[in-house]
C-alpha cells in the first residue's frame, strides 16, 4: 500500500506499545480458543470458527496464523525488547520477527532465551538484551506509550495515527490510508502561489506590482 502513496520516502513508520491483556500471566496453562471464549462469552466452538476466519483472512494476504499452537503469554518484556532494537535502528526487523514467532511458529515470546534468540536473529546483541530483559530497563518508556495510546483513546488493534491528527482504527482498505497520508501531507506543504503577482495590501497601504513586458 505505501508503495503506491507518492511520497513514501518521507514516511517514517514507528510502532508504539500497546499491550492487549497486561494483566496476563507469563505462562499459563490455557490457550488461545479457551482466551477467546472466556473473554467474550462464547463456547469454545465458537470461538474456533471466529479464529478460522480470521486465519483465513490473513492467508488471503500471505500471513499464516497458527491459533492451535499459539502460546499465550504477558508481553511486557517483548516490548520492553522492541525500544532497545529501537534504540539500534532495528525497531521494524524485531517487531516483524515478535509477530512472525508468536503468530506463525508457536513460539513463547515471555520467555527471556527464546527473546535473546529473536533478538539475535536480527542483530542485537544478545548479552545487551539478556542484562536489559532482567532488569526494568524501558519499562517506564512502555508505559509512557501506554498511557499516550490511552489518552488518544486507543482500545485496541491495529490502530493508526499519521501526524497525531488522522487516525484510523482496525483493518482498512489501501484505501483509507492513502486518503490519509495525502491529507496529512498536502497539509505539511508551503502554500502554492497561483496566478502570479495581483494587488497587494499591507501596513503601507494597497499597492499593484509593476507588469513585466
Amino acid at each position: 500500500m505505501l508503495k503506491s502513496f507518492p511520497h513514501s520516502d518521507q514516511v517514517e513508520i514507528s510502532y508504539r506499545c500497546f499491550e492487549l491483556d497486561p494483566d496476563a500471566e507469563r505462562d499459563v496453562d490455557y490457550n488461545y480458543y479457551d482466551k477467546l471464549a472466556m473473554k467474550y462469552g462464547m463456547s469454545r466452538e465458537q470461538a474456533i470458527a471466529a479464529s478460522n476466519n480470521t486465519k483465513r483472512q490473513a492467508e488471503m494476504v500471505g500471513l499464516e496464523f497458527n491459533y492451535d499452537t499459539m502460546v499465550l503469554t504477558n508481553t511486557f518484556d517483548a516490548h520492553r525488547l522492541t525500544l532497545l532494537a529501537a534504540k539500534h535502528g532495528k525497531m521494524l526487523e524485531i517487531s516483524e520477527r515478535l509477530f512472525r514467532a508468536f503468530f506463525t511458529e508457536s513460539r513463547h515470546i515471555g520467555d527471556h532465551k527464546t527473546l535473546v534468540q529473536l533478538a539475535v536473529e536480527v542483530g542485537l546483541d544478545p548479552a545487551e538484551s539478556a542484562a536489559v530483559l532482567e532488569s526494568d530497563a524501558f519499562a517506564g518508556d512502555v508505559r509512557a506509550d501506554e498511557q499516550e495510546a490511552m489518552d488518544l483513546g486507543v482500545t485496541g488493534v491495529p490502530f493508526f495515527v499519521i501526524n497525531r491528527k488522522y487516525a484510523i482504527s482496525g483493518a482498512q482498505r489501501s484505501e483509507v490510508f492513502l486518503d490519509a497520508l495525502q491529507r496529512a501531507w498536502q497539509e505539511e506543504q508551503p502554500l502554492t502561489i497561483l496566478g502570479g503577482d495581483g494587488e497587494i495590501c499591507d501596513e503601507n497601504g494597497c499597492r499593484i506590482p509593476d507588469k513585466k513586458e
